[in-house]
């Protein structure tokens, strides 16, 4: 199965980890997430296994105790993990997007404070935009912070945040009038809050709930919740990087690494679709012969495959891109958009077929049928993934004169 999604150009670092990796999602993480996933139950013992791996400070600096590697090998992990089980990728992801954004935002107390507790994963990350009534339209946001003296009363409400009840640590993302007269656009004031709680539910710190998990059609095991703040006090030194007015810029930046992990999680899927509609096509037979010597089953094998490489190549370049330090959000979308959708079109086809066997819960296919529907609307839509390619290229492309 090692023949799809190879990577060229790795060096030895990263090939040893992509390795150890591989080794644990086949024998940690394969045999137990159906089970799991069928009873919605929260991977501890998983979690602790890549705690033990030093995962959850794979991207923070050496400096802080962690691994100091790229997007590209986090990207690449993640598609491993999601390969073994899409929940347990986006139990780090949000991890990391606010391990991220310290590093690139934070201040420098923020960062000393934070970072080596997170490299650890003694602080667990989760990051919170959306909110009931507005999804993809960031601008619309109503949650607001109002200053007080040396802090800030933070009230509304926000919606599907992604470890809601498992984290330590939130970045929120709220409206912050202060210091920008009306008529300012909704962009430029807009801040991030680091919000630091209890794990669990109900109120977790005082003017802050956690509402119980959000029953969903798949991506189960990890919690997906509301966030209810109601008057809560947040010390003004919580706002990221010490400025307000900067919230939306750093959340884009973060999103950014959300996009390819999103890349990175679909090709994972998509890969283990493959692998599992190839190994089933050469076990089921039909008119005297398994199934993938029929002309019609082996070309759904190659447009599957060719799926598989194209979405890795993209996810590879998407990070590339972002570890350079360029601009990299014309690649990300492409390579969310694409991955998202091939990964939905790969399991399909996988589950075509398994023929009636795939409807069953005994087979891995189901679960992946119901998982990869996420991936269309995590970290933004199709729609919002064109919207971003389009205008991008018609900047590229602009006419002069």
């Amino acid at each position: 199965m090692a023949r799809l999604a190879q990577t060229a150009g790795l060096t030895d670092v990263q090939r040893e980890i992509l390795s150890t990796v591989r080794d644990f999602v086949d024998k940690e993480i394969i045999p137990v997430a159906t089970e799991l996933e069928h009873r919605d139950e929260y991977p501890q013992e998983i979690v602790d296994g890549l705690k033990e791996l030093g995962l959850f400070g794979l991207m923070i600096p050496e400096e802080y105790g962690g691994l100091g590697e790229s997007l590209l090998t986090y990207a690449l992990c993640v598609e491993e993990i999601a390969r073994g089980w899409m929940s347990v990728s986006g139990i780090i992801n949000t991890h990391f997007i606010v391990a991220y954004m310290l590093k690139q935002h934070g201040t420098q107390e923020q960062k000393d404070h934070f970072l080596p507790r997170m490299a650890l994963g003694e602080v667990r990350g989760a990051f919170s935009m959306s909110e009931p009534a507005l999804g993809s339209d960031v601008s619309a946001i109503s949650s607001k912070a109002v200053k007080d003296g040396d802090e800030y009363v933070l009230n509304g409400q926000k919606m599907w945040l992604t470890n809601g009840g498992t984290s330590t640590l939130v970045a929120v993302l709220v409206r912050s009038d202060e210091g920008h007269p009306e008529g300012t656009a909704p962009h430029k004031s807009m801040t991030t809050f680091l919000v630091e709680k209890e794990p669990g539910f109900g109120e977790v710190r005082p003017g802050l709930t956690i509402p119980g998990k959000i029953d969903k059609m798949g991506y189960k095991g990890v919690d997906t919740t509301e966030l209810i703040m109601d008057g809560l006090r947040i010390p003004a030194d919580r706002v990221l990087g010490g400025t307000t007015g900067r919230g939306f810029y750093q959340m884009m930046d973060g999103v950014e690494v959300g996009r390819v992990n999103v890349a990175a999680r679909g090709c994972g899927v998509a890969q283990r679709a493959f692998e599992l509609g190839v190994s089933y096509a050469q076990q089921r037979h039909t008119f005297g012969k398994a199934i993938a010597q029929h002309q019609a089953i082996q070309f759904k094998l190659a447009e599957m495959a060719t799926k598989v490489e194209a979405a890795h190549a993209m996810m590879v370049n998407a990070a590339r891109k972002k570890d350079s330090g360029e601009r990299n959000d014309l690649e990300a979308g492409m390579a969310k958009y694409l991955a998202s959708e091939y990964c939905k079109e790969v399991v399909e086809d996988a589950f075509r077929i398994h023929g009636g066997y795939g409807f069953s819960k005994e087979y891995e296919i189901e679960r992946l049928y119901r998982e990869a529907p996420m991936l269309l609307i995590g970290e933004g839509t199709a729609e919002i993934q064109k919207m971003i390619i389009g205008r991008r290229l018609l900047e590229e492309y602009r006419l002069q004169g």
